[in-house]
């Protein structure tokens, strides 16, 4: 028993807020990077609200960070540099462009394939950006990049990455394998 409190229950200390930088410097730049409780997160600044997810597509484990922030059906989503694919920054769905087949003059509508992208709680304290991870109980698509299977398979296979080019073919072959 611990008396004195020093020792946390590691399940409280990963959903604690972890501070990841400064206010100032994320308006600056627009986005940012980091680790919280071994989860790497992207973090966006987009029209005066902070958005923070995995850092890997749900896709395929694009590097989100690099991608480009878009409106469809007037929601604010950031596009995978990869695939372009398009997540929503409030809620992490997938969006996609559907059309009715059977009807020649129908229009193409964006509709939601559900939340795929785990999404993180942020949070600015005088001046400091924090971010929390999500408790929500239910799985992402993300999920398998940002834990578990990949980063397993990445140390054990001891895959240490010079340059992105190389991250992405290694990224592509181990999903290519898995797929089978």
């Amino acid at each position: 028993m611990d008396l004195d409190g020093s020792e946390q229950d590691p399940e409280v200390k990963e959903y604690s807020p972890v501070c990841v930088g400064r206010e100032d410097d994320i308006k600056k730049s627009k986005r940012m990077t980091a680790v919280v409780h071994d989860r790497e997160v992207v973090i966006f600044y987009h029209k005066g609200e902070y958005h923070a997810m995995d850092i890997r597509c749900y896709h395929s484990g694009g590097p989100l960070h690099l991608g480009e922030i878009e409106e469809f059906d007037g929601r604010p989503c950031i596009v995978c540099p990869w695939h372009k694919y398009k997540i929503t920054l409030a809620t992490g769905e997938g969006l996609y462009q559907s059309i009715n087949p059977r009807d020649p003059s129908a229009k193409p509508e964006w509709c939601s394939k559900g939340v795929k992208q785990r999404i993180h709680t942020v949070t600015v304290d005088n001046g400091n950006i924090y971010v929390t991870l999500s408790k929500e109980p239910f799985k992402c698509d993300s999920d398998f990049y940002a834990t578990g299977d990949f980063k397993d398979t990445a140390k054990m296979m001891g895959c240490h990455f010079q340059d992105s080019v190389t991250e992405r073919l290694w990224l592509l072959s181990l999903s290519l394998s898995l797929s089978l």
